[in-house]
Protein backbone atom coordinates (compact mmCIF):
# COMPACT_ATOMS: atom_id res chain seq x y z
CA UNK A 1 0.00 0.00 0.00
CA UNK A 2 1.37 2.95 -0.90
CA UNK A 3 1.47 5.79 2.27
CA UNK A 4 3.41 8.60 0.63
CA UNK A 5 6.52 9.88 -0.79
CA UNK A 6 10.01 10.58 1.15
CA UNK A 7 9.93 14.62 0.59
CA UNK A 8 13.30 15.14 2.59
CA UNK A 9 16.12 13.37 3.43
CA UNK A 10 18.51 14.61 6.73
CA UNK A 11 21.65 13.92 7.64
CA UNK A 12 23.36 14.82 10.82
CA UNK A 13 27.16 14.59 10.55
CA UNK A 14 27.96 15.28 13.99
CA UNK A 15 25.35 14.06 17.09
CA UNK A 16 22.67 17.02 18.24
CA UNK A 17 24.10 19.65 15.55
CA UNK A 18 22.23 20.80 12.85
CA UNK A 19 22.28 18.56 9.50
CA UNK A 20 22.30 19.01 6.20
CA UNK A 21 19.30 17.77 3.47
CA UNK A 22 20.62 15.48 1.04
CA UNK A 23 18.92 13.83 -2.18
CA UNK A 24 19.80 10.28 -1.75
CA UNK A 25 21.69 8.03 0.41
CA UNK A 26 22.98 4.41 0.02
CA UNK A 27 21.37 2.63 3.40
CA UNK A 28 23.34 0.04 5.31
CA UNK A 29 22.78 -1.99 8.38
CA UNK A 30 23.32 1.37 10.25
CA UNK A 31 21.75 3.91 8.18
CA UNK A 32 22.87 6.60 6.12
CA UNK A 33 26.46 6.62 5.56
CA UNK A 34 27.90 9.95 8.03
CA UNK A 35 25.22 10.20 9.79
CA UNK A 36 25.83 10.84 13.59
CA UNK A 37 29.93 9.81 12.63
CA UNK A 38 30.91 12.60 15.10
CA UNK A 39 30.17 13.42 18.44
CA UNK A 40 31.22 15.41 21.29
CA UNK A 41 33.21 14.11 24.82
CA UNK A 42 32.00 15.77 27.59
CA UNK A 43 35.50 15.95 29.03
CA UNK A 44 34.62 17.68 32.70
CA UNK A 45 31.49 14.90 33.29
CA UNK A 46 32.61 12.14 31.03
CA UNK A 47 30.96 10.34 28.25
CA UNK A 48 29.83 11.02 24.72
CA UNK A 49 27.14 14.10 24.76
CA UNK A 50 24.60 15.27 23.16
CA UNK A 51 22.16 18.14 23.31
CA UNK A 52 20.14 16.69 25.82
CA UNK A 53 22.60 17.55 28.35
CA UNK A 54 24.86 20.02 26.09
CA UNK A 55 22.10 22.12 24.46
CA UNK A 56 24.60 24.90 22.91
CA UNK A 57 25.25 21.98 20.43
CA UNK A 58 22.19 22.76 18.44
CA UNK A 59 23.11 26.31 18.03
CA UNK A 60 26.16 24.76 15.93
CA UNK A 61 25.68 22.95 12.23
CA UNK A 62 27.33 20.33 10.33
CA UNK A 63 28.05 19.47 6.96
CA UNK A 64 30.43 17.34 4.78
CA UNK A 65 32.27 18.68 1.97
CA UNK A 66 33.51 15.26 0.74
CA UNK A 67 30.46 12.71 0.48
CA UNK A 68 30.95 10.33 3.42
CA UNK A 69 30.48 6.50 2.56
CA UNK A 70 30.64 3.13 4.89
CA UNK A 71 34.27 2.69 6.15
CA UNK A 72 35.20 6.21 4.88
CA UNK A 73 33.60 9.64 6.38
CA UNK A 74 35.80 12.49 6.36
CA UNK A 75 35.92 15.31 9.05
CA UNK A 76 32.85 17.31 8.59
CA UNK A 77 33.29 21.27 8.46
CA UNK A 78 31.14 23.08 11.64
CA UNK A 79 29.60 26.01 11.60
CA UNK A 80 29.63 28.03 14.89
CA UNK A 81 26.99 29.87 16.04
CA UNK A 82 28.69 33.10 14.68
CA UNK A 83 29.08 31.88 11.73
CA UNK A 84 32.55 30.50 11.60
CA UNK A 85 32.82 27.55 9.99
CA UNK A 86 36.20 25.12 10.97
CA UNK A 87 37.00 21.43 10.20
CA UNK A 88 36.40 18.79 13.04
CA UNK A 89 39.96 17.82 12.29
CA UNK A 90 41.47 21.08 12.58
CA UNK A 91 43.89 21.96 15.22
CA UNK A 92 42.05 23.86 18.34
CA UNK A 93 38.49 22.98 16.94
CA UNK A 94 37.78 20.93 20.35
CA UNK A 95 38.79 24.44 22.22
CA UNK A 96 36.63 26.44 19.48
CA UNK A 97 33.32 24.27 20.47
CA UNK A 98 34.14 24.05 23.72
CA UNK A 99 33.79 28.08 23.92
CA UNK A 100 30.86 27.80 21.61
CA UNK A 101 28.72 25.37 23.74
CA UNK A 102 30.26 26.71 26.94
CA UNK A 103 31.52 22.80 28.08
CA UNK A 104 35.16 21.75 27.77
CA UNK A 105 34.39 19.22 24.99
CA UNK A 106 36.74 17.11 22.62
CA UNK A 107 35.40 16.32 18.78
CA UNK A 108 35.45 12.05 18.56
CA UNK A 109 34.71 10.16 15.34
CA UNK A 110 33.44 6.52 15.66
CA UNK A 111 35.45 4.40 17.17
CA UNK A 112 35.30 0.49 17.06
CA UNK A 113 32.33 -0.76 18.78
CA UNK A 114 34.41 -2.99 21.48
CA UNK A 115 35.92 0.45 23.27
CA UNK A 116 33.29 0.09 25.35
CA UNK A 117 34.53 2.88 27.96
CA UNK A 118 34.78 5.77 25.20
CA UNK A 119 30.97 4.59 24.91
CA UNK A 120 29.94 4.19 28.33
CA UNK A 121 27.63 7.13 29.94
CA UNK A 122 29.02 10.24 32.14
CA UNK A 123 28.29 10.97 35.45
CA UNK A 124 24.44 12.47 35.93
CA UNK A 125 24.00 16.11 36.58
CA UNK A 126 21.24 14.91 39.59
CA UNK A 127 21.96 12.22 42.02
CA UNK A 128 18.18 11.51 42.39
CA UNK A 129 17.46 9.31 38.94
CA UNK A 130 13.98 10.42 38.90
CA UNK A 131 15.10 14.04 38.46
CA UNK A 132 17.69 13.18 36.02
CA UNK A 133 15.58 11.51 33.62
CA UNK A 134 12.66 14.17 33.99
CA UNK A 135 15.53 16.92 33.14
CA UNK A 136 17.05 14.42 30.33
CA UNK A 137 13.22 14.26 28.54
CA UNK A 138 11.82 17.47 29.57
CA UNK A 139 8.87 16.14 31.74
CA UNK A 140 7.30 18.15 34.35
CA UNK A 141 6.87 16.37 38.13
CA UNK A 142 3.27 15.67 36.79
CA UNK A 143 3.92 13.89 33.73
CA UNK A 144 4.72 10.34 32.89
CA UNK A 145 7.93 9.30 32.08
CA UNK A 146 8.64 7.24 28.76
CA UNK A 147 9.01 3.49 29.14
CA UNK A 148 12.56 2.98 29.63
CA UNK A 149 12.63 -1.31 28.91
CA UNK A 150 11.24 -0.57 25.26
CA UNK A 151 14.67 0.43 24.73
CA UNK A 152 17.65 -1.42 23.49
CA UNK A 153 19.13 -2.59 27.05
CA UNK A 154 22.51 -1.42 26.52
CA UNK A 155 21.24 2.15 26.49
CA UNK A 156 21.02 2.32 30.19
CA UNK A 157 25.03 1.71 30.16
CA UNK A 158 26.20 3.36 27.01
CA UNK A 159 25.00 6.64 25.58
CA UNK A 160 24.49 4.84 22.23
CA UNK A 161 25.42 1.37 21.09
CA UNK A 162 28.82 0.88 21.33
CA UNK A 163 29.72 1.49 17.56
CA UNK A 164 27.31 4.09 16.74
CA UNK A 165 26.24 7.58 17.65
CA UNK A 166 22.55 7.22 17.46
CA UNK A 167 20.04 7.22 20.81
CA UNK A 168 18.77 4.24 20.13
CA UNK A 169 17.95 2.79 16.09
CA UNK A 170 20.26 4.26 12.87
CA UNK A 171 17.14 5.65 11.40
CA UNK A 172 14.13 8.14 12.51
CA UNK A 173 10.85 8.66 10.10
CA UNK A 174 8.68 11.97 10.33
CA UNK A 175 5.66 11.87 8.22
CA UNK A 176 4.04 15.58 7.43
CA UNK A 177 0.44 14.13 8.61
CA UNK A 178 2.06 13.92 12.29
CA UNK A 179 3.54 17.35 11.82
CA UNK A 180 0.24 18.97 10.43
CA UNK A 181 -1.58 17.20 13.71
CA UNK A 182 0.94 18.74 15.98
CA UNK A 183 0.69 21.82 14.75
CA UNK A 184 -3.07 22.07 15.05
CA UNK A 185 -2.79 20.71 18.65
CA UNK A 186 0.21 23.34 19.34
CA UNK A 187 -0.74 26.60 17.22
CA UNK A 188 1.19 29.03 19.66
CA UNK A 189 4.71 26.49 18.79
CA UNK A 190 6.52 26.75 15.30
CA UNK A 191 6.23 22.88 14.87
CA UNK A 192 9.01 22.63 12.37
CA UNK A 193 10.94 19.49 11.11
CA UNK A 194 14.17 20.80 12.46
CA UNK A 195 13.24 20.19 15.78
CA UNK A 196 12.57 16.58 15.35
CA UNK A 197 15.79 15.83 13.71
CA UNK A 198 14.23 12.84 11.44
CA UNK A 199 16.29 10.91 8.48
CA UNK A 200 13.27 10.51 6.18
CA UNK A 201 10.47 12.88 6.13
CA UNK A 202 7.52 11.40 4.56
CA UNK A 203 4.88 13.55 2.35
CA UNK A 204 1.62 12.02 3.66
CA UNK A 205 -1.24 12.26 1.27
CA UNK A 206 -2.66 15.56 1.43
CA UNK A 207 -5.52 16.60 4.46
CA UNK A 208 -4.03 13.98 6.35
CA UNK A 209 -3.51 15.17 9.73
CA UNK A 210 -2.66 12.16 12.18
CA UNK A 211 0.17 10.53 13.89
CA UNK A 212 -0.07 7.90 11.01
CA UNK A 213 3.43 6.65 11.32
CA UNK A 214 2.95 4.87 14.58
CA UNK A 215 0.34 2.29 13.19
CA UNK A 216 3.52 1.22 11.15
CA UNK A 217 5.04 0.22 14.17
CA UNK A 218 6.33 -3.90 13.58
CA UNK A 219 5.73 -3.38 10.17
CA UNK A 220 8.27 -3.48 7.11
CA UNK A 221 8.02 -0.53 4.64
CA UNK A 222 9.77 -0.63 0.99
CA UNK A 223 11.59 3.54 -0.02
CA UNK A 224 13.74 3.02 -3.21
CA UNK A 225 16.11 -0.30 -3.21
CA UNK A 226 15.77 -0.63 0.57
CA UNK A 227 13.17 -1.78 3.20
CA UNK A 228 12.95 -1.03 6.31
CA UNK A 229 12.12 -1.87 9.92
CA UNK A 230 9.71 0.09 11.93
CA UNK A 231 10.66 -1.13 15.83
CA UNK A 232 9.40 1.34 18.12
CA UNK A 233 7.70 5.24 18.82
CA UNK A 234 10.09 7.96 19.40
CA UNK A 235 10.07 9.36 22.82
CA UNK A 236 10.47 13.23 22.76
CA UNK A 237 13.32 14.61 24.76
CA UNK A 238 13.84 18.05 26.11
CA UNK A 239 15.61 18.75 22.57
CA UNK A 240 12.65 19.55 20.85
CA UNK A 241 12.11 22.77 23.14
CA UNK A 242 15.35 24.13 22.87
CA UNK A 243 16.20 27.76 21.19
CA UNK A 244 18.06 27.09 17.87
CA UNK A 245 18.79 29.03 14.55
CA UNK A 246 15.48 30.96 14.09
CA UNK A 247 13.33 28.80 16.45
CA UNK A 248 13.00 29.96 19.94
CA UNK A 249 12.80 28.12 22.84
CA UNK A 250 9.50 26.52 23.36
CA UNK A 251 8.81 24.55 26.47
CA UNK A 252 5.42 24.38 26.12
CA UNK A 253 5.73 21.87 22.86
CA UNK A 254 6.93 19.73 24.94
CA UNK A 255 3.28 19.82 27.22
CA UNK A 256 1.54 19.19 23.81
CA UNK A 257 3.83 16.23 23.27
CA UNK A 258 3.39 14.71 26.57
CA UNK A 259 -0.56 15.25 26.96
CA UNK A 260 -2.04 14.92 23.19
CA UNK A 261 0.73 12.39 21.37
CA UNK A 262 1.40 10.22 24.57
CA UNK A 263 4.89 11.45 24.71
CA UNK A 264 5.79 10.21 20.86
CA UNK A 265 6.73 11.73 17.87
CA UNK A 266 7.99 9.99 14.82
CA UNK A 267 9.35 6.45 14.52
CA UNK A 268 12.66 4.54 15.01
CA UNK A 269 13.65 2.22 12.30
CA UNK A 270 15.75 -0.56 11.28
CA UNK A 271 17.29 -1.36 8.07
CA UNK A 272 16.06 -4.81 6.96
CA UNK A 273 17.66 -4.74 3.59
CA UNK A 274 20.29 -1.73 2.57
CA UNK A 275 19.94 -0.11 -0.60
CA UNK A 276 19.48 2.86 -2.36
CA UNK A 277 16.80 5.54 -1.62
CA UNK A 278 16.16 9.75 -2.78
CA UNK A 279 14.05 12.29 -2.47
CA UNK A 280 10.77 11.70 -4.10
CA UNK A 281 10.66 7.78 -3.67
CA UNK A 282 7.36 6.06 -3.10
CA UNK A 283 6.86 5.02 0.33
CA UNK A 284 5.07 1.26 0.29
CA UNK A 285 3.57 -0.17 3.46
CA UNK A 286 4.20 -3.83 3.56
CA UNK A 287 1.91 -6.90 4.44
Amino acid sequence: MNVGRIRELWRHPVKSMMGERIERADLGPNGIPGDRAWAVRDEERGGIRGAKKIAGLMRCGARYLEEPAFGRVPAPEIRLPDGATLRASDPGAAERVSAAVETKVTLWPLVPADRLEHYRRGAPTHEDFDQEMRAIFGRTKDEPLPDLAAFPREIMEFESPPGTYFDAFPLLLLTDATLARLQRLAPASRVDVRRFRPNLRVETPGGVEDFVELGWIGRRLRVGEAELEIAMACPRCVMITHGFADLPRDPGLMRTVVREANQNVGVYVRVGRPGRIAVGDTVELLQ
